[in-house]
């Protein structure tokens, strides 16, 4: 019998028989990853378990309980929930079925505007269960599209993906479910059911089975609000049950850190219909916490060298032509605004104006690095169905930066903006961070291949700088610029992507910002964009699930609630207060109208830091009981070392013995 040779991912190689397949490399491996694997890599292709192996290929395996592995078992398991549906209700008419972050979902269109129930979704979820159990397998096949669009004949969102594959009209979904113009590439896992997909998939539905359908929410067909409501069932499927179990929990967790619900609990901010959606008002408790993010932000930029500018909500359109915006931003942008002197817009974003500064008169190298900052309101159409709280919001503040630096300054300073970011991120309590390097999309972008390649290793070379791990996004950076994203990781484990760091060879050019060099003549600067929380708006959000609402006392709107015992200690319970307003401090007094216990348990849910107790004790010592969120209660304790305590705790920042876990 011939063999072949296959490379393997250490570097060795693997004889095995000619025809063998991946997942007879699995098994002549050892039987542990065997019962592991989920699907394969060949050549840097992903594809099934069942694939053949040439001589020479490059080969690894990809496991269940890997980030690709689960990606395969979600993406199975949304296929088996569109044969679920499509058998239990007839007539029913199937979309898209992605997997997404730590799970996936399916759309469907149902006869008579139908919506699916909460019964529904348990007797989907049955159904499911028996496919599964029926060790389906799922087998692969290419069709001509003729044959296709008859195998969809009574599904016309099948047919519409495969029409517009045909006609070069497809986007990245279209091609993900049908693989090529050429031929059309089809999923059966039973004589009833058969889907379109490129793959790859588990061998059979056996291999699935810890998921949970989650919800059922309204979705435009490919997101147009003037297309077909189809109705989103939400699911997540893992490589166990424990780490189903523990996604659950952390799910129920994200529920009660919600900054929504909190937000309105702890009269941080409100979105009120009046304003319409994706609006928020921020009330003086949450103003307090903003200004603060403000000011810190404020102090940190004077202290990094940074000068402030102010630029208005709006501009000409001619501004937003010059810059680009308007040929490859005008879908996030509000329309237009038609005025006797021209057309203008509210800007998303508050770059080109800053460009405008520089450009205010002649500059030179000694200038550089030009360090500009603003908190700058912006505006951006955001689709209603996207519209998520602070987290995605219509008209927020962008605490925005554009340095413009020399080409030889240019390493530097960004890698003294990740030192920057990450100390600013860890004094607001993060310390996990991810990094991504997003690169060029030749099809969204404007500017020369070699001006990309230069910014693109500029951001490259300060990340090797640090010595920090980073993956790289292929093709997905703004159109005018490669970027450095930093995402953190919450209490609970949550990643968020707050702060970017964006290399802009573009803007200067469509500008034509100049500097005076050292040798007198004219150069280009290289600009520099930078959003530290991102926005200020989605940063509160995140903090706010972060802390579960409880902030840290440097942060926390109250820092200190006073409680008189009874109402002949309120005389004393108001010096303190005096005290500690005299101090600096941010605190109120709660007389005594209702029980002590009904009133520190007030106390405990507006998540005030420190509760300060006085009674006849303290009224004859000049101190305080201490009731500290998190902690032990202590007694007697004088005011004067209270206040040193609390001053060398909200300067350090810290959160003291607070568990925000």
């Amino acid at each position: 019998m011939s063999e072949i040779s296959v490379l393997l991912p250490d570097g060795s190689s693997r004889a095995l028989p000619a025809g063998s397949s991946i997942a007879d490399l699995a098994a002549s491996i050892g039987s542990r990853l065997a019962k592991a694997a989920v699907a394969g890599t060949v050549d840097g292709a992903e594809v099934d378990l069942t694939v053949p192996l040439h001589n020479g290929a490059s080969v690894s395996i990809i496991t269940a309980d890997s980030d690709a592995g689960r990606h395969v078992l979600r993406h199975s398991t949304a296929h088996v929930l569109a044969q679920a549906v499509v058998q239990l209700f007839d007539g029913a008419h199937f979309t898209i079925g992605p997997a997404i972050e730590d799970g996936f979902y399916y759309d469907f269109a149902l006869p008579n505007n139908k919506t699916f129930s909460d019964d529904d979704l348990a007797s989907i979820e049955k159904r499911m269960r028996e496919i599964m159990k029926a060790n389906q397998p799922f087998t692969r096949s290419e069709v001509s599209v003729k044959e296709a669009l008859a195998v969809f004949a009574t599904q016309p969102y099948k047919c519409e993906i495969i029409e517009r594959v045909t006609s070069g009209a497809a986007d990245g979904s279209d091609v993900a479910e049908v693989g090529s113009s050429d031929s059309v590439s089809l999923y059966r896992n039973s004589e009833s059911f058969v889907d379109l997909c490129r793959g790859p998939h588990v061998p059979s539905t056996s291999r699935l089975g810890h998921f949970s359908l989650m919800k059922v929410a309204g979705a435009y067909w490919r997101g147009n609000e003037k297309g077909p409501m189809l109705q989103r069932i939400y699911g997540t499927a893992w490589e166990s049950d424990t780490a189903l179990k523990e996604h659950l929990h952390r799910l129920e967790e994200a529920t009660k850190r919600d900054h929504r619900r909190l937000a309105n609990e702890l009269d941080l901010l409100s979105f009120p219909t009046e304003l319409g959606g994706g609006l928020a008002v921020w009330h003086p408790k949450g103003a307090i916490v903003r200004k603060l993010m403000e000011d810190y932000s404020r102090q940190r930029h004077q202290d990094g060298d940074y000068q402030f500018v102010y630029t208005p909500h709006l501009a000409n359109a001619n501004l937003f032509a010059k810059s680009g915006h308007l040929d490859f931003y005008a879908d996030g942008m509000y329309p237009p605004m038609e005025m006797d002197n021209g057309t203008y817009y509210m800007k998303p974003m508050n770059c080109p104006m800053h460009c405008l500064i520089f450009d205010s008169r002649q500059r030179s190298y000694r200038e550089l690095p030009l360090r500009l900052f603003e908190l700058g309101n912006v505006y951006r159409y955001e689709r209603a169905g996207t519209l998520h709280g602070l987290l995605r919001i219509r008209g927020f503040t962008q605490d925005d930066s554009h340095i413009y630096c020399t080409e030889e300054q240019m390493a530097d300073e960004i890698s003294s903006l990740l030192d920057f970011i990450m100390s600013v991120l860890r004094r607001f309590g993060f310390n996990d961070f991810e990094f991504n390097l997003s690169t060029r999309d030749p099809e969204k972008s404007v500017g020369s291949d070699e001006i990309w390649g230069k910014a693109t290793e500029a951001l490259r070379e300060a990340l090797d700088r640090h010595g920090v791990e980073y993956k790289i996004k292929d093709g997905d950076a703004a159109f005018y610029g490669p970027k450095i994203d930093i995402d953190v990781r919450d209490a609970i484990g949550r990643k968020w992507q707050l702060s970017t760091i964006q290399c802009d060879f573009n803007l200067p050019e469509r500008f034509e910002l100049e500097y005076v060099g050292s040798d007198g003549a004219r150069h280009r600067p290289i600009m520099l964009h930078r959003a530290l929380f991102g926005s200020i708006e989605r940063f509160f959000g995140v903090l706010i699930e972060h802390y579960a609402g409880a902030f840290p006392s440097w942060l926390s709107p109250e820092q200190v609630r006073v409680l008189p015992v009874a109402l002949a200690h309120d005389e004393y319970a108001t010096s303190v207060v005096a005290q500690l307003k005299k101090a600096g401090f941010r605190v109120d007094i709660d007389h005594a109208d209702e029980q002590l216990g009904k009133r520190i348990r007030n106390a405990k849910t507006s998540k005030v830091p420190y509760v300060l107790v006085v009674g006849d004790d303290d009224v004859a010592h000049q101190s305080v009981g201490v009731n500290p969120r998190g902690g032990e209660v202590e007694r007697d304790v004088s005011v004067v070392d209270f206040i040193a305590r609390l001053t060398a705790e909200v300067a350090e920042g810290q959160l003291g013995d607070i568990d925000v876990s």
